[in-house]
């Protein structure tokens, strides 16, 4: 029976969704455009490169050289084996879903446990410093200084997560510990190498297929993550358009008003949650006062947006790890991050506002505007750069059929 409802209620939803369609033909396609753009301009262009290295650096071992050398600094803080910490890196450089993406692999490598994946997507998965600085911060709010505050809140409290992770699953790693006594090994750069080199060993692939798998996979992966922004684009959109984003943030405004938030946030917030590129934006076009619109941002970058979830839960439906971890640790996460900005917001904004532009370190204001030449060279060669790389990836495809 319970299985029957499920059914009803997602074939209604869907027959819900393709009726929204039929009715806003044009607003629907606007938004397929908006979010087709974003994808094709910024989100493919900048993942890309990072997806191909992380594929490579794992075939050739020296994500396995990376984790013995960092294993006596992620177990006892994350709880996770060092190999952990390329994923974590990885995700803080180069934004969501890339953390995911390379806990899935390493899961498909045996390298980590499902518990010690589940620890790790919890926390890898952050906002590149291209989104926070150059989109938000510089795009949206035209204020900089106000990057440095969001950046500092967003990585502590996901370091923060993954320090309250390293808790998770302790229960079920008692009944198999045979694992967990093995990677508790010393610092040596010795059996670092050695590791390494047993690691590319063992991959019996010649070097042109390791490029092409590398290459294939990471495009496969970000044409779905493309699919996911383009879909909670157009949802977002009609959601508003059939009235339902209005009556839902009814409920948030009640929220927002305890902790003093002006309540006209609430529609932003709703959006934000679903998309956070959206949400972000529309916080910024509030008046309000700078505080709150940067907790607000910070706890749905936190969250991830649903849209980002999607794609975290496609990574990792071919693989054994929950998504239930996950989607917890995002509640975490925005809610530490708000907590910190509002911790910090006066040594890291309020302090900084002291000081004239023209009084500013030269390096500041050069820096500010390599945020901004890094936004409008993404926007005029990204999609040069998708372009290439899907055809690539299609005369790939198409010599390995013919094999």
């Amino acid at each position: 029976m319970k299985q029957v409802i499920k059914t009803i209620i997602l074939a209604s939803l869907t027959t819900f969704v393709a009726f929204s369609l039929i009715a806003f033909p044009n607003d629907s396609f606007e938004a397929s455009i908006r979010g087709l753009n974003i994808w094709w301009e910024v989100v493919f262009p900048s993942l890309l490169p990072f997806f191909i290295t992380s594929e490579l650096l794992i075939g050739f071992g020296v994500v396995r050289f990376i984790g013995v050398l960092f294993e006596p600094i992620m177990r006892p803080l994350f709880n996770v084996p060092g190999v952990g910490s390329f994923g974590w890196i990885m995700g803080m450089a180069s934004g969501y879903p890339t953390g995911a993406k390379i806990a899935a692999r390493l899961r498909e490598e045996e390298q980590i446990s499902r518990v010690e994946a589940e620890r790790l997507v919890s926390f890898t998965n952050a906002s590149s410093p291209l989104f926070i600085i150059g989109a938000v911060s510089i795009g949206f709010f035209h204020d900089a200084k106000l990057g440095v505050l969001l950046a500092v809140c967003h990585y502590g409290s996901n370091a923060l997560v993954g320090l309250c992770m390293r808790f998770y699953g302790r229960a079920e790693e008692k009944r198999n510990t045979t694992r967990h006594k093995k990677t508790e090994k010393k610092f040596s750069i010795r059996r670092a190498f050695r590791e390494m080199h047993e690691m590319r060993i063992s991959d019996e692939r010649a070097l042109g297929q390791i490029l092409g798998d590398a290459v294939i996979n990471s495009i496969k992966t970000l044409v779905m993550v493309g699919g996911f922004i383009i879909l909670f684009s157009v949802l977002t959109k009609l959601f508003f358009l059939i009235g339902l984003s209005p009556l839902i943030a009814i409920i948030f405004q009640f929220i927002l008003s305890i902790f003093s938030i002006p309540i006209d946030m609430a529609l932003p917030l709703f959006s934000g949650l679903f998309e956070i590129t959206i949400g972000a934006q529309m916080i910024s076009q509030k008046t309000a006062t700078v505080l709150s619109q940067a907790v607000l941002v910070s706890f749905i970058m936190g969250f991830n947006g649903l849209s980002v979830q999607a794609q975290v839960a496609s990574i990792l439906s071919g693989t054994d790890i929950r998504f239930k971890p996950y989607f917890l640790a995002r509640f975490l996460h925005g809610a530490l991050a708000s907590i910190l900005t509002v911790v910090l917001y006066i040594p890291l904004y309020l302090n900084k506002q002291t000081f004239e532009l023209n009084d500013m370190p030269v390096f500041n204001q050069d820096a500010e505007n390599s945020w901004v030449v890094l936004m409008t060279i993404m926007q005029n060669i990204g999609p040069v750069i998708t372009l290439l790389f899907l055809a690539l990836t299609a005369v790939l495809l198409y010599r390995r059929s013919r094999t």
